[in-house]
């Protein structure tokens, strides 16, 4: 009896076939990363103060209408608030001069009743200032990045089981093409509750594409070629969407028009459906071996290579064996006391790198230097993260990686407190090293959570440290609103929170070099948690992620 591997192994590993699959399935992903990217451009909140209508007021009272505060140690002009107008034209009207003949301190303030105005010299327009989403409004701003997220969690299972019901294909080109057209829609929004709307119905065809291309590829592709794609592959497309979109927000500066650049790029993908194939490996689960074997043989003519006459004689689907094996539930995460700890550290380490992760990607526009730089940039730190964690898993004991990462990320956010207002640059290296810990760490998570749960909970353990990291994605805008009370807050938080979890991992068991536990029991025969250093030493055994960061 052979498996799906075994059965294909003529094809090899990176013929024609493999290539153009794994370059258009990881090429797919760059409108997701465009779409975070999006996210943090339209939401930025532009320097603002309350609106002066036309009234004849000297040049003294204009300049002194909107009273100035002193915030986070800087004084700047109140966004919220003016003197009262009738009061002022008054008071101009007689000839009083500010200062001199009236103190301030002393007129009566009001709200932003004619609105506000908005700065332009960075961006030309947000849905914050389209919608004035500030003051009164401005826990909108927020909830408009927590609602997004929210979608996504939701999306994730909902999109999972369309893919297992209907096919990996059919999900991937049905969510590619439901992005342009909810986006288009998006577009024309003439409220901020009708973009959010549409927002949160968008993010089904965003987390489904990505996780069909990502299921799909791991099934079409084997041996090294299916590490590379799941750990890399995916990884730099989400990474490129983020930096290209970066560029061209530099150029366009309206968050409308950035919309109509994801929706062209969505639709330009359709056009690929003859180019990508249904999974083979999702077709026999389905008893439809024909179809299955269509497929590898237009692959086998692809790499140049003969096929068997008979592919799948004697083939037994994995899923078919697994189906016999006794049912297990999320309960057995915490049945017992060693499984039980080591969940609730995963979950406790997912939620940080994910909450670290997204905090300091929505935290770019509100950088000392250019938010496009810094969005460019804080993108191109995600590819040497990625790189990195790569080659850790291949080389390095896990707990030494998934530590070093985590308190790297944290005593970064730490130390961005000690620089000085006059090194700017400075404070944003310490971010962006900041992002690339959380980065490299979040990658890592998925291979130490596969390796540490043995196969008859393997799945439910990285779907439940998914969901819990979903949940630090949600409070993240909200932890940055922090910065209003005291500007160093969130990275304290941050920082406090990723030292903590580094330590906490320490009493992990260590999985480096170890064979994957197939049972329960198996799991439990490892070492008992302790606070180790390294220990070793066998060359490390690949392995392959199965899910990723969308």
């Amino acid at each position: 009896m052979s498996t799906y591997d075994e059965a294909t192994a003529f094809l090899g590993n990176w013929g024609r076939f493999q290539q153009i699959i794994f370059f258009l399935l990881c090429f797919s992903a760059t409108p997701n990363g465009a779409r975070v990217m999006f996210l943090v451009f339209a939401t930025a909140v532009p320097r603002h103060h309350c609106l002066i209508p036309e009234v004849n007021l000297t040049e003294d009272w204009l300049n002194a209408v909107i009273p100035k505060k002193v915030v986070n140690g800087e004084e700047e002009l109140s966004r919220c608030s003016r003197y009262r107008l009738d009061v002022v034209r008054n008071l101009s009207a007689q000839g009083y001069v500010p200062g001199r003949d009236v103190n301030l301190t002393d007129l009566e303030q009001e709200s932003c009743v004619d609105g506000w105005s908005y700065s332009t010299d960075i961006y030309q327009s947000t849905v914050v200032s389209e919608f004035d989403l500030v003051c009164g409004e401005q826990w909108k701003q927020p909830f408009t990045s927590a609602l997004y997220f929210t979608g996504i969690l939701i999306a994730s299972f909902c999109c999972g089981q369309l893919s297992d019901r209907f096919g990996r294909k059919p999900v991937f080109f049905v969510s590619m093409a439901l992005q342009p057209i909810i986006t288009l829609f998006q577009f024309f929004s003439p409220s901020w509750t009708v973009f959010i709307i549409l927002m949160f119905f968008n993010c089904f065809g965003e987390i489904g594409n990505y996780t069909a291309a990502f299921v799909l590829g791991t099934e079409v592709f084997s041996g090294n070629v299916r590490t590379l794609f799941s750990t890399l592959g995916l990884c730099m497309g989400f990474a490129i969407g983020y930096m290209v979109l970066s560029l061209v927000a530099y150029f366009l500066r309206d968050w409308r028009y950035l919309l109509l650049v994801i929706a062209l790029h969505g639709m330009l993908y359709i056009i690929l459906w003859w180019l990508i194939p249904e999974s083979p490996r999702w077709l026999l689960s389905q008893g439809r071996v024909e179809e299955a074997e269509a497929i590898v043989r237009k692959a086998a003519h692809k790499n140049k290579v003969e096929a068997p006459q008979i592919i799948f004689e004697d083939y037994i689907d994995d899923d078919d064996k697994s189906q016999k094996q006794k049912h297990h539930t999320v309960c057995d995460l915490i049945r017992t006391r060693k499984i039980r700890f080591t969940t609730f550290i995963l979950c406790l380490a997912w939620f940080v790198s994910v909450a670290g992760y997204y905090g300091l990607t929505l935290n770019t526009s509100k950088l000392a230097a250019d938010p496009y730089l810094s969005a460019f940039i804080s993108g191109a730190v995600e590819i040497p993260a990625y790189i990195c964690s790569w080659l850790s898993l291949q080389f390095l004991p896990r707990r030494l990686c998934t530590t070093c990462t985590l308190f790297l990320g944290g005593v970064a956010l730490y130390l961005i407190q000690a620089i000085p207002k006059s090194l700017p640059a400075l404070s944003v290296a310490l971010e962006m090293l900041g992002k690339f810990g959380f980065t490299a760490n979040f990658s890592m998570m998925y291979a130490y959570t596969t390796e540490l749960n043995p196969t008859v909970l393997r799945n439910t353990a990285i779907g439940t440290c998914s969901t819990f990291s979903r949940v630090g994605s949600i409070i993240a805008p909200f932890l940055l609103q922090l910065s209003a009370y005291f500007k160093y807050l969130p990275y304290i938080i941050l920082g406090t929170l990723a030292v903590m979890s580094a330590i906490l991992i320490q009493f992990l068991s260590e999985t480096f070099g170890q064979p994957l536990p197939e049972t329960i029991q198996e799991m439990h025969k490892w070492e008992r948690m302790k606070c180790p250093c390294i220990t070793q030493k066998e060359a490390p055994t690949p392995v392959v992620l199965l899910e990723n960061k969308m």
